[in-house]
């Protein structure tokens, strides 16, 4: 999984981890700690509402939380677009905040009188999220039970609300409510967008420093089968030609096989263009076409129609190449190139 399409997800999880560094260097950790007895109710101390959820306290909870967003957060903000799950992001964070506060002082005569640092309502919030738009991709029994791939997720989800209770617990029951909140959409929360000032500014300022998001080009090298190699010095000559690449990354005008390109543009090269191309993929020397795909009749006519520039030669030879839909591809980026 790559950050393609989540540039906020992995502006979020790089700011979390650097500031819970710079907290842990420089040892203010007691700033970012929020309890009602003595900080809010004696000192009035709410500035620490805000600040506690910058930052985590410990490495293992910011661990568990980077890999929870790392697999939630990516697919959500892919679902919601980018500045909707910013938006998101601003008015969970708020709602939570809030909720902490009235958690704190309902239930402090009940042993609440804290809560974790770090933005746990924000990541159990999106986990929430995650729950009810994501679907799941396979299914597994053990012992009986039955599991999905979510399922990991859930119990990194359930390891992190218990490691600090009643405060972690707290915090995850508070974000679960807060993503309810805006799930059900009671004070049209949804329809609220940041404005194009911040947009524009994160866009120029911030969005340079997370550097590139796309996915790495990958290639799969598929070789011809035994029976389609020749064999002695004919095999030794033609080995690095038979070679096809496929690959399953962004079509690019350089990704294309050249020599299927080569043969698809030659419309005028009659015949022996396309005996020429399939005697040097074969590693036959005696014209036969033995594992070659032989096209059918109303395959030709059907693209001999759509292609009518085209030599019916080259139309043939893209067939024996590939299927309908991929020699129609194929004639399509010929005439382009």
């Amino acid at each position: 999984m790559s950050f393609e399409y989540a540039s906020v997800s992995k502006g979020l999880m790089i700011s979390l981890a650097l500031t819970s560094i710079v907290v842990g260097v420089f040892d203010v950790k007691h700033y970012f700690h929020l309890q009602l007895v003595p900080h809010i109710s004696k000192y009035h101390q709410y500035w620490r509402l805000a600040l506690h959820n910058i930052a985590f306290a410990n490495s293992s909870d910011l661990f568990l939380a980077e890999l929870i967003l790392y697999q939630d957060g990516i697919q959500v903000e892919r679902c919601f677009g980018s500045l909707k799950f910013a938006s998101f992001l601003v008015v969970s964070t708020l709602l939570s905040t809030l909720l902490e506060f009235i958690s704190l002082l309902l239930f402090h005569r009940v042993g609440l009188n804290h809560l974790s640092s770090g933005p746990l309502t924000l990541v159990f919030s999106i986990l929430y999220q995650y729950s009810r738009i994501i679907p799941p991709i396979y299914e597994f029994r053990v012992f009986g039970v039955s599991f999905n791939n979510k399922s990991f997720i859930y119990a990194l989800g359930i390891q992190l609300a218990v490691a600090r209770l009643p405060g972690s617990g707290a915090a995850a029951l508070i974000g679960i409510l807060a993503g309810q909140i805006y799930r059900s959409d009671l004070i049209n929360l949804k329809s609220y967008r940041l404005g194009s000032t911040i947009v524009n500014l994160s866009t120029r300022f911030l969005h340079p420093l997370l550097g590139l998001n796309r996915p790495p080009r990958r290639n799969n090298r598929a070789f011809p089968d035994p029976s389609r190699r020749g064999t002695g010095s004919r095999q030794a000559n033609t080995s690095s030609q038979d070679e096809e690449v496929v690959t399953t990354a962004r079509p690019s005008s350089t990704g294309m096989d050249s020599r299927i390109r080569a043969t698809a543009a030659a419309g005028a090269g009659g015949t022996s263009v396309v005996r020429d191309w399939v005697q040097g993929l074969t590693g036959r020397g005696d014209g036969t076409t033995a594992g070659v795909r032989i096209p059918l009749e109303s395959e030709i006519n059907e693209l001999t129609n759509m292609f009518p520039d085209i030599s019916r030669e080259a139309v043939i030879g893209a067939l024996q190449r590939r299927n309908v839909e991929g020699a129609v591809e194929t004639l399509l980026s010929s005439q382009i190139s």
